[in-house]
């Protein structure tokens, strides 16, 4: 008879994560688990810490107190570069280095020694609504392209996880509904385990399934997106 299976652990679990700065507590004592293929919100209104809480978790910040764990691993051991690979994070607005669209997304590959094949590019591209752009040079592409460069660009890195900060706020109504489609159909389509910051609760609703509502820093409801965001 076989034994019964167990769960997997998560992928990231956050414990008693805190940043303080000047003597204020940006993120206060913040824990929580995020399992593979699971989309988890962050939401709360300006000021509560939800950019600050995201940019501990890959270490572009260093946390004051506590740490993360990503799978099970203690994450100040492994190294930066690693990390930020296996835990990738698209801004609010896209930071591109000048040149191709092409080379941005060669980029991250390339900082491991690896090429990006061209079919991986172009699937890449054909993947975030951007055929043919492999050659087109990002300073002429419009907002809501540039986003889905700056998408794709992280997909290439094969992350383990997403981090998204606010990745349709700095768009136009038009692309920030192209740009939430798109990541819809890539994170559900594809079981891709993101972590999605924003202030539009509709926008929560429609992407995650759970959510950390943050208040002054801290987690003051958690659970089911749907819960959190009408309690």
């Amino acid at each position: 008879m076989n034994a019964p299976s167990t769960p997997a652990g998560p992928i990231l679990k956050a414990e008693r994560l805190s940043r303080i700065v000047n003597g204020k507590a940006l993120v206060d004592d913040i824990s929580f688990e995020l399992y593979k293929g699971e989309v988890l919100a962050i939401t709360g209104p300006s000021g509560a810490g939800k950019s600050s809480l995201l940019r501990l978790l890959n270490r572009l910040d260093e946390p004051t107190s506590g740490t993360v764990y990503l799978e099970g691993i203690d994450y100040r051991t492994i190294p930066a570069r690693e990390l930020r690979r296996r835990v990738g994070m698209v801004t609010q607005r896209p930071f591109l280095f000048p040149g191709a669209v092409e080379e941005n997304l060669r980029y991250g590959p390339a900082q491991r020694g690896e090429e990006l094949p061209q079919k991986v590019l172009e699937d890449l591209l054909l993947r975030v609504g951007l055929s043919g752009y492999g050659e087109r040079n990002v300073a002429n592409l419009s907002g809501g392209e540039a986003q889905r460069v700056s998408l794709a660009r992280a997909l290439a890195n094969r992350p383990d996880i997403l981090l998204l900060d606010e990745p349709t706020s700095a768009l136009d109504d038009d692309a920030k509904l192209e740009v939430e489609g798109l990541l819809e159909t890539i994170m559900h389509g594809q079981g891709l385990t993101c972590i999605v910051v924003t202030h539009d609760a509709a926008q929560a609703v429609r992407l995650a399934k759970r959510a950390l509502l943050l208040v002054s820093g801290r987690v003051v409801r958690s659970g089911p997106v749907a819960e959190v965001l009408h309690a």
